[in-house]
């Protein structure tokens, strides 16, 4: 905190009484400076321990949990499968299938099950509900917008470039799928150039954003690198968010010795408390209905 910063210029020596404009280094928090100059002269012996602390900083950020997105009118915690969800341009809310299947089957069965909204008419018109909800700054409409332009739908060309920028906006206003979709861009090549650096770092955006497939992605990448640590600590954290992919990574660990047993049944215990969390009666309907006729399918 800054608080425990010293009242010093890490420069000069001078302190308050002498400079009224001492500021913490915005990188690091470590030290204060009374002006650039002393900041810049006092660099090359501030740079190691500033570089290691802004990455004790960024590590604190990465590896804390997120409280995840709740479905608006359950309240229960959205599925971690986007297959599972759809985003409402009417509204701009993010609904589970068990929601939507729950008004499907009710009188009102076209409406939106949140505003009651008709469904769109045509892509123009859907179209113009998604740059409204832009214009308000609706990070997810950013990314329903982009998803257009990947697959060429709704009457726009694709334009994986457009897509990217999109992307990226979406990312910005706090859209974890956003920089989630980044990441994947940079991993397959979609309108950029393979670049894993970049992945990586999109998918920790996106992971701090609350996205628990970037999570397990990360682990999957930290793993690949030999950075078996940090590639359990990410398992763990996704496997206790309910994703069964890192559960089965996180066994791996455990058979090959990274985790003790109490630790593995701990993750095991976590991640079926918060699959229960996640699990109704209509979700399970929604998803066995979906698979057999996909009368839920969404954008």
């Amino acid at each position: 905190m800054e608080s425990s910063v010293p009242n010093i210029c890490a420069n000069c020596g001078k302190g308050e009484e002498e400079s009224n404009n001492l500021k913490t280094c915005t990188a690091c928090k470590l030290v204060k400076y009374c002006n650039r100059d002393c900041q810049i002269a006092h660099r090359s012996q501030h740079k190691k321990a500033c570089k290691k602390r802004v990455a004790e900083l960024r590590d604190e950020q990465l590896f804390k949990e997120v409280e995840r997105e709740e479905c608006p009118i359950c309240l229960l915690t959205l599925p971690i499968d986007l297959n599972q969800t759809a985003f409402e341009s009417c509204c701009g809310k993010n609904i589970c299938n068990g929601c939507r299947f729950a008004m499907f089957m009710s009188e009102e069965k076209d409406l939106c099950a949140f505003c009651r909204t008709p469904p769109e008419s045509s892509d123009e018109e859907q179209i113009k509900r998604l740059k409204k909800l832009m214009a308000k700054g609706n990070g997810d409409a950013f990314a329903m917008f982009a998803g257009y332009y990947v697959n060429g739908t709704r009457g726009l060309p694709q334009d994986y470039q457009k897509a990217i920028e999109l992307f990226l906006k979406s990312g910005e206003l706090g859209c974890a799928s956003g920089y989630y979709n980044l990441g994947v861009a940079y991993d397959e090549g979609r309108g950029v150039e393979v670049n894993m650096k970049k992945a990586k770092y999109y998918w920790e955006l996106a992971a701090m954003n609350g996205s628990i497939n970037a999570r397990h992605n990360l682990g999957s990448v930290e793993g690949e690198s030999g950075n078996y640590q940090r590639a359990l600590k990410h398992m763990m954290i996704s496997a206790t968010a309910g994703h069964e992919g890192s559960v089965g990574a996180v066994k791996v660990c455990f058979q090959n010795g990274m985790i003790t047993k109490d630790g593995y049944e701990n993750v095991l215990r976590a991640y079926q408390q918060r699959k229960d969390e996640m699990k109704s009666d209509e979700r399970d309907k929604a998803r066995d209905i979906a698979a057999a006729d996909g009368v839920l399918d969404g954008d």
